[in-house]
């Protein structure tokens, strides 16, 4: 039986945010600014963590892969993003996409286990503090993080996967910004029951379970932190627990909005609103939040500041 060439478009052109020409400076400058601010952001959070012996603690280390995570998946959308904004058609090539769709499949999978890997170490250091060093030693530490990866390597493998079966002949304009999967299933003319069934069961895996993870983890912190009777040591207790809240909250809440409903009760609109949350606001209010909110960060920081000065 002879092979069939699944694949008749070569090359895909992404509509971007906006059609309005009078949008396009704007934004090309507000989200450049914002891929500075990415870059700058998590680039020194993870410098500064790995400087300073007082921050090589679990925690920092986790919070060092989830800022390589954001830098990286931030860059695998923004630039690409920002050539739509100065050209008149913004053209990608087939493999280009998929290339583009396996890396974003592949670090927005890990930011949602890595944020319930960071739970998991605050239930331990405040639910079980005398055994935190023992629970969370270099080793576990390391395979907890290549856990992560491997649940991104799985997710975005998989997903990618079944793309390529895809037959696209249709219209070759991908109405997003970045090649994502309901934009790229719009263009099938082939079934694509296959592919929403796996993008939904594997969108539910990796969006409920580090969600479920996160809730269990915050339900037991909660019911150790009511025990603790003096108010300074609820607070203090509360406050290391505050900004990866914020963080979970916006990443998981945009994430579950963009994919656990069907694709036809989504609209492409709300789509593009909902993906600009994930794919370049949280991986620039990451590092914000996480040294604006953290003393330990602060105090590092202002020190090495104090240190520059003085040279």
């Amino acid at each position: 039986m002879a092979t069939v060439n699944h694949s008749i478009v070569t090359e895909f052109i992404l509509a971007g945010l906006t059609e309005k020409p009078e949008l396009q400076l704007l934004l090309f400058v507000f989200f450049l600014g914002v891929y500075v601010v990415t870059v700058m952001g998590n680039l020194g959070m993870i410098t500064l963590i790995g400087m300073s012996s007082h921050l090589h603690t679990p925690m920092y280390y986790f919070l060092s892969s989830l800022s390589f995570i954001d830098l990286c998946y931030s860059t695998v959308i923004i630039p690409k993003m920002l050539v739509n904004f100065v050209t008149e058609k913004n053209i990608i090539s087939y493999p280009e996409c998929m290339t583009q769709l396996y890396f974003f499949i592949f670090f927005i999978i890990s930011e949602g286990h890595i944020l319930a890997v960071m739970a998991y170490d605050r239930y331990v250091a405040i639910c079980k503090p005398l055994l935190y060093n023992v629970t969370m030693s270099y080793q576990v530490c390391s395979w907890l993080v290549v856990e992560v990866y491997m649940m991104g390597l799985i997710g975005a493998t998989v997903h990618t996967g079944c793309m390529l079966r895809v037959v696209f002949c249709k219209d070759k304009i991908i109405n997003h910004y970045f090649c994502d999967l309901f934009p790229l299933l719009e263009l099938s003319c082939s079934s694509t029951y296959i592919n929403e069934l796996v993008l939904l069961c594997l969108s539910a895996f990796n969006i409920l379970s580090p969600t479920l993870a996160i809730f269990g983890s915050y339900v037991s912190i909660i019911a150790s932190i009511l025990r603790i009777h003096s108010t300074e040591g609820r607070s203090k207790a509360f406050s290391t627990c505050s900004s990866h809240i914020l963080a979970v909250t916006v990443f998981c809440g945009s994430a579950a909005f963009m994919y656990l409903q069907p694709s036809n009760v989504s609209s492409m609109e709300q789509s593009k609103v909902s993906s600009v949350f994930y794919t370049t606001i949280v991986p620039m209010l990451n590092p914000l939040i996480y040294s604006l909110r953290n003393k330990d960060v602060k105090v590092v920081l202002n020190k090495l500041i104090e240190k520059r000065l003085l040279l």
